[in-house]
């Protein structure tokens, strides 16, 4: 089947953009790997409405199910190639499923660097976050403890200085740090450990601490991670020949999320703003009356 609008990426962003298009009554698939971030947090505490938080799943299972009554249909695949031709855009998967549609919004997101600690994942969004924007006020007045590498850690530690003055930096890849940087640490209070962490102390979703490579332990109950170099997703637009920032986020016209090359929009994390969901759903509805308009000039 040829879609009116194929949606790579099933996150919020995505899924706001499925609902309002199914909402115009548009032929619409979202192809959706379920390997992003929003399945990870366990708890948004910043949304209106969910003041004692809601998890990602059960975000992203309430958007899919919205979606899915009007029509849209849900592909598991990963995409892995899409080229353009006289027919719009032709979509290809790791299953070596092709999928065409005539505009194509890409909302694949960013993948967070984090530590190889298992135990670190029930605890994502309830007791260790990666967002100040999203979750600095869960760490009000509490000691909390930065794991992180180099200069990316270190501001990270002195961001979160506006919620609390309670802070230890745990630099686990020894990374090298600013002097400047090191110096702003000091000037905070915040305590600086240039020490890899050979265990962390969780129980189910409660952060306890770390154990560091010397056997020292360090305690709290609150970690916010910031590891830096986070993985863009967005070869899809590279192979499209869209306009990348040096970061690799997509670049968008603020106003209509559409991309450089015609007939395709991007929306949510993979293009550059404060990465939050409430932006990401405000992404996926604009893009989404963009593209209704462009579709209704094609009649």
């Amino acid at each position: 089947m040829r879609y009116d609008c194929v949606i790579v990426g099933g996150g919020i962003a995505g899924l706001q953009a499925a609902i309002q298009l199914g909402r115009y009554r548009y032929k619409v698939a979202v192809v959706d790997s379920a390997d992003g971030r929003s399945n990870l947090c366990r708890s948004y505490h910043n949304l209106i409405g969910w003041p004692d938080g809601i998890s990602g799943t059960e975000l992203r299972a309430a958007g899919r199910n919205q979606a899915e009554r009007l029509g849209v249909r849900f592909i598991h695949a990963t995409v892995v190639s899409a080229n353009n031709d006289s027919e719009g855009f032709l979509l290809n998967t790791e299953g070596d499923v092709q999928i065409r549609g005539k505009r194509l919004l890409l909302a694949t997101g960013v993948k967070d660097r984090l530590p190889d600690f298992p135990e670190l994942l029930p605890c994502m969004g309830i007791s260790v976050y990666v967002c100040p924007d999203c979750d600095g006020y869960e760490v009000t007045d509490k000691k909390t403890l930065v794991m992180g590498s180099g200069n990316a850690g270190a501001e990270m530690a002195l961001t979160l200085t506006h919620w609390t003055s309670d802070l230890v930096y745990v630099n686990h890849e020894l990374a090298a740090i600013d002097d400047q940087v090191r110096m702003r640490l000091e000037a905070h209070g915040i305590v600086y450990k240039e020490e890899s962490i050979r265990s962390v102390l969780a129980e189910q979703s409660q952060f306890k601490g770390v154990i560091l490579s010397d056997g020292a332990s360090i305690t709290c109950d609150r970690c916010f991670v910031a590891f830096g170099g986070n993985e863009v997703r967005s070869a899809v637009a590279m192979q499209l020949g869209i306009e990348l920032m040096d970061n690799r986020h997509i670049i968008v016209d603020p106003r209509t999320k559409k991309t450089s090359v015609q007939h395709v929009w991007a929306a949510g994390d993979v293009t550059a703003h404060s990465e939050m969901v409430t932006i990401a759903m405000g992404d996926g509805s604009q893009a989404a009356v963009w593209i209704h308009k462009s579709l209704l000039t094609a009649r």
